[in-house]
């Protein structure tokens, strides 16, 4: 970390100043961006990092899930970070801009279900191209649930195509030849596309910060075009998302779960074209709050203290959702 510092000072002094570093996390539902973003907040040192973490989703549940949801946090309106792009994220970015303590770095995680080229032309095709510096787009790439299918997705293949880095996380989940079937795949979509293997999201911060890799004349040619055409469009859910057919459900109570019906709910109820899912949940019988993460078919859940009065959260993130059927067997499950 040493080293990330003092090569990012001599720059300083040998280079005019570039603006602020920014690093767009993306990458497709469930791959690992909010624990990603957690290791570079815990292991940053005394780099000053300010987030901007966005939800497709009513209720915000990274922002309660990161480490450290202190003064370096600023929130963009719930949505498609797509369709607020052009007003929100440059007022989030000025807000960050303009603070007393000077920022070292601006790190964006975007929906699992965004296409970063919005949100990468609004720091090359805007006023922000002069007071920031698009460092990486780092894109998270799940090695279990990875499967062609699973990317009958076009913002899931714009990922990978505008990533600078692939970050193929849960590696110690796969056999080696599903590790090198996802690698071909990969590389299919971005030739000669930069792969690192990572296991919960670690990886070095040098690797991944202060590195530069942002071709920006790519970009800029069609930034004007690409931002006419989302402004137009911005009232709507962008185009990615009608294409795809994803579907957000949010759902809230100030009743407990039963954890039996809960459980038989996630096995045997649950739809099968849930991506993704996550919440806070409350039992019945435990005083504890349950972090709970859906990835695919895998489930976890993490218990810790309330800071809070108890309640539960939770956001599905999936393809053509019966919504009301769903929210009806949530509903089944509370005490």
């Amino acid at each position: 970390m040493t080293g990330l510092m003092t090569q990012t000072t001599e720059s300083n002094l040998n280079v005019p100043k570039r603006g602020m570093p920014v690093t767009i996390i993306t990458g497709f539902l469930g791959s690992g961006k909010t624990t990603l973003l957690n290791q570079i907040l815990t292991n940053k040192k005394d780099l000053k990092v300010a987030v901007l973490v966005n939800e497709f989703g009513d209720i915000n549940i990274d922002s309660q899930l990161l480490v450290l949801l202190d003064e370096d946090m600023v929130e963009l309106s719930n949505g498609c970070i797509c369709c607020t792009i052009n007003d929100g994220l440059v007022d989030a970015v000025y807000r960050v801009l303009e603070r007393e303590n000077c920022i070292d770095y601006l790190v964006i995680e975007t929906t699992g279900i965004a296409d970063p080229l919005p949100i990468i032309l609004t720091f090359v095709g805007t006023e922000l191209r002069e007071l920031t510096n698009l460092d990486s787009i780092l894109t998270l790439v799940d090695a279990e649930a990875f499967t062609p299918e699973h990317f009958n997705s076009e913002a899931a293949l714009k990922q990978i195509y505008y990533g600078d880095m692939i970050l193929l996380n849960k590696v110690d989940l796969v056999s080696s030849q599903k590790l090198e079937e996802v690698q071909a795949y990969i590389r299919n979509i971005k030739a000669g596309a930069r792969i690192i293997p990572t296991q919960y999201g670690q990886v070095p911060l040098p690797l991944i910060l202060g590195i530069g890799m942002t071709p920006i004349e790519t970009f800029t040619h069609d930034a004007h075009q690409e931002h006419h055409h989302h402004h137009h469009d911005h009232d709507h859910h962008s185009h990615h998302l009608e294409n795809d057919g994803f579907v957000s459900l949010s759902f809230e109570s100030a009743r407990p779960f039963n954890v039996h019906k809960f459980e038989q709910f996630l096995t045997q109820k649950m739809p099968q074209n849930v991506f993704r899912a996550k919440g806070i949940l409350w039992f019945s019988d435990s005083d504890l709050r349950h972090i709970f993460q859906l990835s695919g078919a895998r489930y976890d859940l993490n218990a810790e203290q309330w800071s809070s009065s108890p309640k539960n959260q939770l956001v599905f993130i999936g393809r053509h959702l019966d919504t009301a059927e769903v929210q009806q067997q949530l509903n089944e499950c509370l005490v």
